[in-house]
């Protein structure tokens, strides 16, 4: 049976109670009084809310339901004297209270966006939040090697003696050459030279601010467009990392006549280190089981691991025992050899509390008619994983690791059914925001639109929560489900 501790109404897991009294709260100003008293007030305010939500679920199944019985088959159009006519259709929509009003004027105004959401475009991970290995791998996916991802992947065959084995085991150098020049394709496409090619260089340097390519017949070239050069590090006549940037993401040549590769490459090239994941999303919600107030600590511990820059795993490979942690900043020199250039080392996080459908035993609550229920687990999750990044927003440029650099968190919201269920995720995190004395609008919302009432309600959704949406994505098979869910009584 789970001990429980008794906060301001609600009937804690001790272990949660003690994570969050001893682990979360101490360095964010937050006393644990405060904490506990503005959380069960909050409860008991918004907890009816997400039931009355659930009740309207279950009423609108029933309307159609309903109206799929009695008019099975697909819906048609052009034949305004059937009930199953498009129009007659939406009116009936409309009628139910299914589909609302689109706004006429729906903005997003949302502020203080980090750069990976706001200006670059890239890859997103999604990783169980339980495996602390898994959330480490994405973390640092922000940077990759090329040559790694080639090298082992089939984009290279492995045809014509070009396995990734080779004849005597280990490193085949003959993929190890097509994979180079692969690259180095990659380095003329998104950085090209103002004549020649970076297959033939043999020396990158930088002088006088921009860089110089000398290439196998003697010449000296530059980029085409001397703004790619963003930076460099060691000496700027024998440069061991040379950066560039195209579309807002960035390319490393890595220089190292020392390594295996790089000594055998006329300007020895080691590698080109590509920026790939730009976020991750930190998953509570579908990709793990988290059933009780166990689950939910490593939960919560993992995201606050990550967010304070000190989670770790241990792991045995190839023999050797190895420690994963969080990739620091890369740090530059600008190309007029003045100052620093400092990129983020990591993939920006997100966290994916669940919906608004589940709840969990880790927190129970008595309601106002003394039936004693089990949390709404998307409140305990708005409230604790909120309450854990404030520990990244208390930092500022100097320390080594920071996920916002914009002082947001980023919350993602899965399998919302249209707008007014965004509208209390809105309610939601302005009272958490308010609890933990936050500014408002510091939670940003990712939406997930995988249910048919969100897309076909769309716009009014994201009026719901113009000052918070940060993204917008679609989980594709969640979606599917919902449609046929949703239509299920109409028949194949």
């Amino acid at each position: 049976m789970t001990e429980r501790i008794t906060k301001n109404g609600l009937q804690v897991a001790a272990n949660l109670s003690q994570f969050i009294d001893t682990e979360v709260l101490p360095g964010t100003g937050v006393s644990a009084n405060a904490f506990w008293q503005g959380f069960g007030n909050l409860v008991a305010d918004l907890a009816p809310k997400n039931i009355a939500l659930l009740a309207e679920r279950d009423r609108l199944q029933s309307e159609l339901d309903a109206w799929h019985k009695a008019n099975p088959g697909p819906i048609t159009a052009g034949d305004s004297s059937k009930p199953s006519d498009m129009a007659n259709y939406r009116a009936f929509l409309e009628g139910i209270g299914y589909l609302v009003e689109p706004p006429k004027k729906a903005k997003i105004s949302t502020k203080n966006v980090d750069a990976e959401l706001a200006v670059q475009a890239g890859p997103q991970l999604v990783v169980p939040i339980l495996n602390a290995r898994y959330a480490l791998n994405a973390a640092n996916a922000r940077w990759g090697s090329l040559y790694d991802a080639l090298y082992g992947t089939d984009v290279i065959s492995e045809d014509k003696g070009c396995e990734k084995v080779g004849k005597k085991g280990g490193y085949n150098p003959k993929r190890g050459a097509k994979v180079i020049a692969y690259a180095r394709h990659v380095l003329d496409r998104c950085a090209p030279l103002r004549k020649g090619s970076h297959i033939d260089s043999v020396e990158y340097r930088v002088k006088g601010g921009k860089l110089a390519v000398k290439l196998a017949d003697g010449s000296t070239t530059s980029l085409a467009d001397a703004k790619q050069f963003v930076g460099f590090q060691g000496e700027a006549k024998a440069p061991s990392s040379v950066l560039f940037e195209h579309n807002g993401l960035h390319l490393d040549l890595i220089i190292n006549r020392a390594t295996v590769i790089g000594a055998k490459d006329p300007a020895g090239v080691a590698d080109l280190v590509l920026e790939a994941a730009l976020s991750t999303i930190l998953d509570l919600e579908d990709s793990i089981a988290a059933v009780d107030a166990d689950d939910k600590v490593l939960a919560y511990s993992n995201w606050l691991g990550i967010l304070n820059g000190n989670l770790t795993e241990t792991f045995e490979k190839g023999g050797k025992t190895l420690k994963r942690g969080l990739n620091a900043d890369r740090i530059y020199t600008a190309p007029d050899g003045k100052k620093p250039v400092r990129l983020h080392g990591r993939a920006l996080m997100f966290v994916r509390n669940v919906g608004h459908l589940m709840t969990n035993p880790a927190i129970l609550y008595t309601d106002k008619a003394g039936v004693v229920r089990e949390i709404p687990e998307g409140i305990m999750d708005a409230v604790v994983t909120t309450a854990i990044a404030m520990h990244d927003l208390a930092r500022n440029k100097k320390d080594a690791i920071r996920n916002s650099r914009k002082g947001s968190v980023y919350i993602v919201k899965p399998k919302m059914h249209g707008p007014a269920e965004v509208a209390f995720a809105n309610e939601l995190f302005g009272r958490v925001e308010q609890m933990l004395g936050l500014p408002e609008a510091t939670v940003k919302l990712g939406i997930m639109d995988e249910e048919r009432r969100t897309s076909v309600n769309l716009k009014a959704c994201i009026a719901a929560a113009p000052a918070r949406v940060a993204f917008i994505n679609t989980g594709f098979l969640d979606r599917t489900g919902d449609e046929m869910h949703s239509a299920m009584q109409g028949g194949p």
